[in-house]
């Protein structure tokens, strides 16, 4: 069974009083996130993971040594993330459960340490990729950053969050300021009752 684009968990207006706008939204999930899926529909047609779950084809072709990915992999593991962002976000985001506030806490000194750490690592990815806090195999919370498409997923790590830091996430809005689109995130999209879910 062909994989689908997923409907945004909320008008594509919603988060536009959040700083991500109506525009930003329709080119990115419209246009980009429904390339990911038809593209990844069409490369994995007749072959070994055509039926297989999405995280199955990821961890199956995922070449850690391999300086570009191949095109398989890179839609499918683009397609996965971007399921993952529009869930993140919320209209309503911005307060945090107290159990996510203890955790950062715990884990990073505190949650304006935590913010730091995740805006550095997004800031700091050259190029296309995406940030993270993950919960690793050994279940203590990490700030991480990837590459292009590549995710937790390949690694064996939970996803708790993740901020698309390619371009066409935040140039309409922000234009190249990525760091204050981070910010933007963090603060005021963020969508820690998913968050804590994903604990």
């Amino acid at each position: 069974m062909a994989f689908e684009l997923p409907d945004l968990p909320y008008a594509h207006d919603a988060l536009a009083s959040k700083g991500m706008s109506k525009e930003t939204l329709e080119y990115h999930h419209d246009i980009h996130h429904k390339a990911y899926v038809d593209n990844g529909n069409k490369l994995i047609a007749g072959t070994e993971w055509e039926g297989k779950s999405l995280e199955e084809i990821i961890k199956g072709t995922y070449d850690k040594g391999a300086v570009a990915q191949s095109g398989i992999f890179n839609n499918i593991s683009q397609l996965w993330n971007h399921n993952q962002f529009w869930e993140m976000m919320s209209p309503n985001g911005g307060s945090m459960p107290s159990e996510v506030e203890k955790a950062l806490t715990e884990s990073f000194g505190s949650v304006d340490k935590f913010k730091e750490a995740f805006a550095a690592a997004g800031g700091g990815q050259f190029g296309s990729g995406w940030a993270w806090l993950v919960k690793d195999t050994d279940g203590s919370l990490k700030v991480t950053k990837t590459e292009n498409g590549v995710n937790p997923v390949c690694f064996d790590q939970t996803a708790l969050l993740g901020c698309d830091v390619w371009e066409h996430s935040y140039y309409i809005d922000f234009r190249n300021k990525r760091p204050a689109y981070l910010t933007n995130f963090l603060d005021n999209l963020v969508n820690w009752e998913n968050v804590a879910s994903r604990m």
